[in-house]
């Protein structure tokens, strides 16, 4: 039999499917197995690189893989979509992650470690939380408004609401489910709280998460964000591809020589996108400070430009600026404008 070179598995919950060719392209090995046959396979399988859809799982699978002295690579599932040559079967997925794991210009994701994977368990877990608080608000106002009540938005619906319930002045049907809504808004508020501090906890541990913090305008969830989603960095080869693989560069609509650029892109992860563009409005909004290079340059652009384009900008600015301070291993420091420049240094 010849020598497995590539491998493409498409990843099941509980079933795994193998396609295996060799240094020439033919097809070797196709098969079935399961999730404890595929690592005792490829335990002592002699080390060869493996592709995987980028999902659920894959990480994790990674990482085994690497330990048994495998290659592993993960591939965005619409890189892999073009190569499917047939109808969508796990056979047929399997061969199309082979194929495009051997194309030579194919970008991979790189493999999330443990801790990564925490920091975005967590992240996301407080996102729905937060959700569930502000679906909460609502339906208080909500039923509050049914009965002729507006009230403030934000935390100080729930003093003044306390208020009205002490003077009598809601319903004595409606008081027991508003009290019962403001426990669980309550409740999710300290839940929220726990995470945060689990997540600035283990951001702390982390010495790029450390240098993350330094750049102005992040915080601690944006920070956690970027660090989930750049991992080392290495699979970047410099800061505009990480801003380009979040959706923060412009959209090329280009023919015969003449190019055309539209909005940004708005591919990747939506979440990393929103925070570093909130970021970036806030830069702008906030009082100019002495030294505050990004926030001059943005408020600059701003007023030349609308300011939703200027914190597009500026959130491209940031992404780069991040990806450096990870790559390199520096910290942030502000430098002044060159003249005639376009751009602020970090």
């Amino acid at each position: 039999m010849d020598e497995i070179r590539l491998v493409g598995v498409d990843i099941g919950k509980f079933v795994f499917q193998i396609h295996c060719q060799d240094s020439k392209g033919n097809t070797v090995i196709r098969k079935r197995m399961s999730r404890t046959q595929f690592l005792d396979y490829f335990a002592s399988a002699e080390p060869c690189c493996i592709a995987m859809e980028a999902c659920a799982g894959s990480h994790f699978l990674a990482r085994r893989l690497k330990e048994f002295g495998h290659l592993p690579r993960l591939i965005a599932p619409q890189f892999v979509r073009p190569f499917l040559k047939s109808s969508k079967s796990d056979m047929n997925d399997a061969e199309a992650i082979c194929e495009a794991a051997a194309r030579p210009s194919m970008r991979f994701v790189s493999a999330k470690s443990e801790a990564q994977q925490v920091l975005c368990a967590l992240q996301r877990v407080r996102q729905s939380l937060v959700m569930e608080r502000c679906r909460t608000a609502s339906q208080a106002h909500a039923f509050l408004l049914e009965f002729g009540f507006a009230f403030s938005r934000g935390a100080r619906l729930w003093s003044s609401l306390a208020e009205a319930m002490k003077q009598h002045k809601l319903p004595q049907d409606i008081s027991p489910l508003l009290e019962g809504l403001a426990s669980q808004y309550n409740m999710k508020t300290t839940e929220i709280g726990v995470i945060e501090r689990e997540m600035l906890s283990r951001l702390r541990k982390e010495e790029a998460g450390r240098r993350l913090l330094t750049i102005p305008g992040i915080g601690m969830v944006t920070a956690c964000a970027l660090l989930c989603e750049l991992g080392d960095g290495q699979q970047f080869s410099n800061g505009r591809q990480f801003a380009a693989s979040i959706g923060l560069t412009p959209r090329q609509h280009s023919t015969g020589g003449n190019t055309r650029l539209l909005g940004i892109t708005k591919r990747g992860d939506k979440h990393v996108r929103t925070l570093l563009i909130l970021c970036a409005h806030l830069i702008i909004a906030r009082p100019s400070r002495g030294g505050d290079v990004l926030g001059d340059w943005a408020r600059a652009l701003a007023m030349r430009r609308h300011p939703s384009v200027a914190a597009c900008a500026l959130a491209n600015h940031l992404a780069r600026i991040a990806w450096a301070l990870v790559v390199r291993h520096t910290e942030y420091e502000p430098r002044t404008f060159e003249r005639g420049s376009k751009h602020c240094h970090a």
